[in-house]
């Protein structure tokens, strides 16, 4: 490819050449989230993997795909793109556990408006991190220069990702039986969603917002903010081998009034303890100073709760013990409940 290059093309905002010093760049990082399976390296048309199904009765694929949204935003104002590929991975990863499914694969999708393969790296940098901290691998992906289209310091982040799961172990909620007890998996901070609210009621756009040390954090507006989703795929696969979850709901845009239901079925709600559920200090300042009420504050923020995983009175104990033991320290919240459906806040 030392031949590929285009005049014409770059005059109309396209260098070629940035696109493979951005690929030899992130050869690296792509090199650390290497598993068995692995078939192909980058460069190729498609990413090849073979999966191992040796001990599976009835192998079936989970996928999941998602962006990181307007959040990209804080990692523009601050000019770091290290960590936001965490996101990216964090938000298909951790959907993708909630079906019982143990990650595979990784591929990823950047829209700049131009490529800087400084920056390129910096972006799957992160994704291979959360890629490592997922057990999968990342196989592929594109980069897609696009001038006039995107401004050239904005770019767009978007991931999908593969599971697999013995069809016979997937998780729903037809398990779920009233009495069951409900357990959060703290999260790292308010993750990658809500965030068109947090601009606007943060103020984020104001010249040194993000750089303004906020005594209730004890640290920075834009550092908080920009704090990488948490990954839960590791610690729920440790807990999948020793307790038998009846369901699993990942916390994201729509908060507890839209996530915990789907975790649900018909004819049983969740009733959950405020008391109980500890809130990080970010979400106090954002109610704060957005003069947001706690329902709305509820029904779109994950407020401190990434993940609630749904167990048997019996087996709630044993599961937080677990969860502790894999570096998470989860706690009960609440209980599921009989008669209507949806999210009671007692």
């Amino acid at each position: 490819m030392e031949k590929s290059y285009s005049d014409s093309y770059k005059a109309a905002g396209v260098d070629v050449t940035a696109g493979y010093r951005s690929v030899e760049l992130i050869k690296k990082h792509v090199a650390r989230t290497t598993i068995p399976g692995v078939l192909s390296g980058l460069g190729g048309f498609g990413g090849i993997f073979a999966p191992q199904l040796s001990g599976m009765k009835e192998p079936v694929l989970i996928s999941g795909t998602d962006g990181v949204g307007t959040k990209l935003r804080l990692a523009f104002l601050m000019d770091k793109h290290d960590t936001i590929g965490i996101d990216c991975v964090a938000m298909c990863v951790n959907d993708i556990i909630c079906g019982g499914g143990a990650p595979l694969f990784f591929l990823d999708y950047i829209a700049v408006g131009k490529n800087i393969p400084e920056r390129v790296e910096q972006i799957v940098a992160g994704v291979a991190e959360g890629c490592v901290q997922s057990g999968c691998a990342l196989i592929g992906g594109e980069t897609a220069e696009m001038p006039g289209f995107y401004a050239e310091d904005e770019y767009d982040l978007v991931g999908f990702a593969v599971g697999i799961a013995d069809r016979e172990k997937i998780l729903d909620s037809k398990n779920v039986r009233a009495g069951d007890v409900i357990v959060a998996l703290p999260s790292s901070g308010v993750h990658s969603n809500g965030f068109s609210l947090v601009r606007k009621a943060l103020r984020v756009e104001e010249k040194g917002r993000v750089d303004q040390y906020i005594a209730e954090l004890g640290k920075t507006l834009g550092e908080d903010l920009l704090t990488p989703t948490q990954i839960y795929v590791k610690p729920i696969l440790a807990l999948l081998e020793q307790v038998n979850i009846h369901s699993l709901s990942h916390i994201t845009g729509g908060g507890f009034y839209e996530n915990i239901p789907r975790a649900l079925p018909k004819g049983l709600g969740a009733r959950v303890e405020l008391a109980k559920v500890k809130t990080p200090p970010i979400f106090d300042v954002i109610a704060k100073e957005g003069k947001i009420p706690q329902r709305d504050m509820f029904n779109t923020f994950n407020m401190g709760v990434g993940m609630c995983a749904v167990v048997a009175p019996e087996d709630a104990d044993k599961a937080v013990s677990i969860l502790r033991a894999n570096g998470v320290e989860a706690y009960p919240i609440g209980m599921v409940t009989a008669g209507e459906s949806g999210v009671e806040l007692a």
